[in-house]
């Protein structure tokens, strides 16, 4: 999840480089799949749809992310597109099955799922991109309690991002 210096997550205020976008582009073609809530997913279904002024970065990302599996969890039955499972229900058993069934990472994309998966215990590594810009406002991307965290490695993805890797203690 891309993060503001102050805590904050927020598409529209700032979004990757170049380096970035395509460090995003290998992550999604080497994911198992991702994991959205229905917000985030709505937004993501912006790449289902071929667009003319696109660059070859753009294709690329959006060849990965419509060739991966994704799943969408909601309360509500809203449409889903292509490779897409709707989640309702039992979120814990689902997610649990989920990672029991399949090889590999599965993002998750959404700082509201991530909490509610924190507090299930179910993540096992939480991948921060920190950015340079203090928003003072907006969603967090801790939105309440969670676990004690070990920084297990942090890597500089481009001249102003890093990356930062945390695993629950």
């Amino acid at each position: 999840m891309n993060q503001s210096l102050d805590g904050y997550v927020d598409h529209m205020a700032f979004g990757p480089s170049a380096t970035l976008f395509r460090h995003f582009i290998e992550e999604a073609r080497e994911q198992t799949g991702s994991l959205y809530g229905r917000h985030v997913y709505d937004l993501m279904r912006y790449w289902d749809a071929d667009d003319p002024e696109w660059d070859a970065d753009r294709r690329a990302f959006a060849d990965a992310w419509r060739a991966q599996r994704k799943w969408v969890v909601s309360r509500l039955s809203p449409s889903v597109g292509p490779n897409t499972v709707l989640i309702g229900g039992d979120l814990e058993r689902a997610v649990r099955h989920l990672k029991a069934a399949h090889e590999g990472e599965i993002e998750v994309a959404g700082p509201d799922l991530a909490n509610s998966l924190t507090t299930l215990g179910l993540i096992d590594e939480y991948r921060i991109y920190l950015h340079p810009v203090v928003l003072g406002r907006g969603t967090p991307y801790f939105a309440g309690p969670r676990p004690p965290l070990r920084l297990v490695a942090h890597d500089r993805i481009d001249d102003d991002v890093i990356r930062l890797k945390y695993v629950p203690l």
